[in-house]
């Protein structure tokens, strides 16, 4: 007895759409990814890492590194301050292979640039009112970066353009108290 191909027709295209659906999962597994052991993506910062608090970083993971990265970038701003975006945090040169910036702490060999505090450090969220997001942005980089520690978030976008593997972010909420 011949099959005709209409009878099989039905069971490729399930084959077909089902294969098309593990490999988009398969890739959204090897994304880079940034995360925090203190808040989850859109919850609550909690207050020791805010002016209310120690004023001190968050501890932050990062997985799925491109293997081809040669350094990773973070930049932590807040796009609802008063005076438009208030940049807290900037960070580049950070080993590609580094799993976890410790609370308070900065990797080994990473660069602080200057944020809106005037500072080369981390300045925690302290919004004047209402409750702030606060955007932690990861970046992997095909390169190392030669800029200098007085550089300021628009000179590190400027000079990571054209560079980018991969990026990541998780959002954190702060109002003070």
């Amino acid at each position: 007895m011949k099959y005709k191909l209409i009878y099989f027709l039905p069971l490729l295209i399930v084959f077909f759409l089902f294969s098309e659906g593990l490999s988009k999962e398969e890739g959204k597994m090897d994304q880079l990814k940034i995360a925090s052991s203190t808040f989850k993506d859109n919850g609550s910062i909690p207050r020791q890492y805010t002016c209310d608090g120690k004023d001190m970083n968050p501890p932050l993971l990062m997985e799925n590194v491109p293997k081809e990265a040669k350094s990773l970038a973070l930049i932590v701003d807040d796009p609802d301050a008063p005076v438009g975006l208030w940049v807290h945090w900037v960070m580049w040169n950070i080993d590609p292979k580094t799993k976890e910036i410790k609370e308070n702490s900065v990797p080994k060999g990473a660069i602080q640039g200057i944020n809106d505090f005037r500072k080369n450090n981390y300045g925690g969220p302290c919004p004047p009112s209402g409750t702030h997001r606060y955007f932690f942005k990861l970046y992997a980089l095909d390169t190392t970066l030669n800029i200098s520690p007085s550089s300021a978030k628009a000179d590190l976008e400027k000079a990571m353009k054209g560079h980018i593997l991969a990026q990541a972010q998780i959002i954190g909420l702060y109002k003070k108290r």
